[in-house]
């Protein structure tokens, strides 16, 4: 009998959720990280709950990213009950800010797209706008409202969701890298962490941007890290409570009064630095949605890498090694999609209906996409 029922690689939020998912079944559940829990894109995001396309790729992701949301309140509760600690979660929804000569006309554009998606929005009044959120800039030429959407703490809510796992059952060994794959034949049975074998019935790979770097899965997961640098602001004359989305930069609220803004997306290896050029085009956003923004205190800069895939989509499903699943390339929505991912990647394991469609996910487009190039 194998050590493990299933082992995850990878301690993010979207690897804890799985293992607090299959923990829940009362499964062997455990996860491996080189490092400790959330350290990695999970700490670093902003915590945006919004399954709005940024552009025309980022549509095929729009109904996963709807039920996922859909699926957030009732998510948040049973991690806060489970774990005894709040995760910031706000779902008082999204004002986008329209800045350019035909703004009137991009939000009606906009607002259509969404509707047509089957995503709430509206035009907003700019003095409706102002009323709800008085920083907002006099140089904005047209306001939308998107009241479905919100934001989590992301920090506490992976700190919380591992603290769940964990008190289902589920292991963290922490400090222990994955190199390795364990097969017999097309049969994934467990993993190689810390130079030791560990034997599982299944395994799961949600390491992330690192996902690509352990032997023997590039062509299932081929993930490279986007950089994205952030800045966390605090004022006590400036007073958010919404979400602000402009163009050029997003502002989201915390609880304890920080108001985090980003962010860049930069193809820069796995190098983690904070650049001026990075903080001058966040900063320079910044200050043209909330121009208060200019007293503002400077409280943190950070980067983060997230696992962007080659079409920008997750990667999520089984493979055609028997035994083994993938959930990474989550690009910018890892946050968002963290309650839909394990519980797909649950029903996958104890052989539920799937609650939604993922072949468009599978990461066995890249192998079919590899063999076109191949045979033509």
């Amino acid at each position: 009998m194998p050590e493990l029922d299933v082992a995850v690689i990878g301690a993010g939020i979207i690897g804890s959720a799985i293992a607090w998912e299959i923990a829940q079944q009362k499964l062997r559940v455990a996860v491996f990280d080189r490092q400790q829990p959330g350290r990695e894109a999970s700490w670093a995001a902003a915590g945006i709950l919004s399954p709005a396309p940024e552009n025309a790729t980022g549509i095929a992701m729009v109904p996963l990213g709807r039920a996922s949301l859909a699926a957030y309140p009732q998510f948040v509760a049973a991690v806060e009950e489970a774990s005894n600690q709040t995760v910031g979660f706000r779902s008082k929804g999204t004002i986008q800010a329209f800045f350019a000569r035909d703004a009137v006309r991009e939000m009606s554009t906009i607002i259509t797209l969404h509707h047509g998606l089957g995503l709430a929005a509206e035009p907003l009044r700019i003095e409706d706008a102002r009323a709800l959120e008085p920083e907002l800039s006099e140089d904005v030429r047209a306001t939308a409202l998107r009241p479905n959407e919100g934001s989590v703490d992301n920090r506490t809510l992976t700190s919380a969701i591992v603290l769940a796992a964990d008190r289902a059952g589920a292991q963290f060994r922490c400090g222990l890298e994955v190199t390795a794959l364990v097969r017999d034949g097309n049969r994934c049975t467990g993993l190689v962490a810390g130079g030791r074998r560990v034997n599982a019935g299944r395994v799961v790979l949600a390491a992330g941007c690192f996902s690509s770097g352990i032997e023997g899965v590039k062509q299932y997961a081929p993930v490279k890290p986007a950089r994205g640098q952030m800045v966390a602001l605090r004022s006590a004359s400036v007073k958010i409570e919404r979400v602000l989305w402009s163009e050029r930069i997003y502002v989201v609220p915390r609880d304890d009064g920080r108001l985090v803004v980003g962010s860049t997306v930069e193809y820069a290896g796995f190098k983690k630095e904070v650049t001026a050029g990075g903080l001058e085009e966040i900063l320079s956003a910044a200050l043209e949605i909330v121009p208060a923004f200019k007293g503002a205190l400077v409280e943190e800069t950070w980067s983060g890498l997230r696992p962007d895939s080659p079409d920008h989509l997750p990667i999520i499903g089984p493979t055609d090694i028997e035994g083994l699943l993938v959930a990474t390339g989550h690009f910018r929505s890892g946050i968002l999609l963290a309650p839909i991912t394990a519980k797909l990647i649950r029903e996958w394991i104890t052989g539920e209906d799937l609650s939604v469609s993922w072949d468009i996910f599978s990461p066995l487009r890249f192998l079919s996409a590899k063999n076109s190039v191949h045979s033509d």
